[in-house]
């Protein structure tokens, strides 16, 4: 298969997208399960450390020993064979795990991927690029090598003469040049990739979806967290339900990233017009909130502007447009919620659709195994679940809405985020 180049794959109309119907986690893992090889399947796991509450402990571990799926324990047709990891901590887990689950451990991916042999041994790579030591960018991106992750483990597909299934943990890459050629490569080679955030996939409170081909004017999600982590995930919950809108997905045509007191002015304008968002869909996230911040003296209080800023010490604000005309905006409010709320004002309705994203808590982390269903999917049936596009779309939006950050919070035109596709019908998020 020929490569794409980007101006073909960024203007097509969801060219190639992989999409599959989403039936009941647990039925549909089953089912996938069984049209595979009555062999178990060889998973690569490449990450760049092994430690707790590490992505690889949230995320390779669902491998060795299951995960809970609709309220049973659910043990994955695929075994971990073979692991590269880059940085070893002091609590680093990898030694350990491979010595009681019997996978070998590799100096370079190249050898994971063969298991130590000459010749592509697994069935499935499994990339995990978040945590450790690395160099920040000139807008303060951490340098994850999810890229050269990605393109180890392509050269020993174009070597083999084949390609394997592959999972990427979070947004693409911090370069956006690189992201799109990660894309263009899986196709040009023909294979799965699936990537992302959990929060798309965890269970919401209320049950909710935005109704397919619904009509969107304006979109806000209230988060916690840091730039560059996660605002990716904020990202992910805006365009979930984004990309669900009539038409489809048509692209972000500009981003304004704003922080500090560019932060308090905007929340003070009341509306996008003015240079703010929808009072009252920040109000809806904050009433969906489970832990929005109180005084001493009250419980279940909305809190005054005053509060506001006095518990919440950096502000940031991700304001974004569609080509569209359907208008976003993330902001990050650390001291105010501990959590990830989402609204939209659908038009002609007068009370906004509004939903809770939850955090199952730590240790089991359950949203981490909505995730995994959707990379053992991928790697049992051979086809991703959800569009690329998706996770292509908010590895450029955090690029932009760092840049935005890094020069002055300007507005900047976004022409490379021309991004269309067409979302499945059936969303993913867990449910029972």
């Amino acid at each position: 298969m020929p490569m794409i180049d980007r101006r073909t794959f960024l203007g097509s109309a969801g060219a190639g997208l992989l999409s599959l119907a989403n039936p009941p986690v647990a039925s549909s893992v089953s089912r996938a399960a069984e049209t595979t090889a009555q062999r178990r399947l060889k998973l690569a796991v490449v990450t760049t450390e092994w430690r707790y509450h590490s992505h690889a402990w949230h995320m390779a571990e669902r491998f060795l020993v299951g995960y809970p799926v609709g309220g049973r324990w659910h043990r994955p047709e695929i075994d971990v064979v073979a692991a590269y990891v880059d940085q070893f901590p002091e609590n680093d887990l990898s030694r350990r795990r491979a010595e009681e689950f019997g996978f070998s451990r590799h100096e370079t991916i190249a050898e994971t991927l063969r298991a130590g042999g000459d010749h592509l041994a697994v069935d499935a790579v499994l990339i995990i690029g978040e945590h450790g030591k690395y160099e920040l960018s000139e807008f303060g991106q951490t340098k994850y090598p999810r890229y050269e992750f990605f393109k180890q483990v392509t050269d020993v597909f174009r070597e083999a003469g084949r390609a394997v299934p592959v999972f990427n943990d979070k947004h693409l890459s911090w370069n956006w040049d690189w992201a799109v050629e990660m894309v263009d490569i899986a196709r040009e080679l023909d294979f799965p990739l699936t990537a992302g955030s959990s929060l798309p996939l965890t269970w919401r409170m209320p049950d909710v979806d935005l109704p397919y081909g619904a009509e969107v004017e304006e979109l806000l999600c209230v988060a916690m967290g840091r730039v560059d982590s996660y605002d990716f995930h904020a990202l992910e919950v805006i365009q979930c339900m984004a990309e669900r809108r009539r038409g489809g997905e048509t692209g972000v045509v500009s981003m304004q990233g704003l922080r500090g007191d560019s932060v308090w002015q905007a929340m003070r304008a009341g509306g996008w017009e003015a240079g703010g968002w929808s009072s009252r869909l920040f109000e809806a996230c904050l009433s969906r909130s489970h832990t929005l911040a109180q005084p001493e003296t009250f419980s279940h209080r909305y809190p005054t502007e005053d509060q506001i800023r006095q518990w919440v010490d950096d502000p940031v604000a991700y304001r974004f447009e569609y080509a569209d005309g359907t208008r976003a905006t993330m902001l990050l409010m650390n001291g105010l919620v501990g959590d990830f709320t989402f609204a939209a004002k659908l038009k002609g309705t007068a009370e906004p659709l509004s939903t809770l994203f939850q955090l199952p808590p730590v240790p089991n982390v359950v949203y981490s195994a909505g995730l995994m269903v959707q990379a053992e999917k991928t790697f049992l049936t051979g086809k991703s679940p959800q569009p690329i596009e998706r996770t292509l779309l908010t590895t450029g939006l955090v690029e932009a809405g760092v840049r935005s950050l890094g020069t002055g919070q300007q507005r900047l035109d976004t022409p490379h985020l021309a991004i269309r596709y067409q979302a499945p019908r059936e969303s993913a998020f867990l449910r029972n």
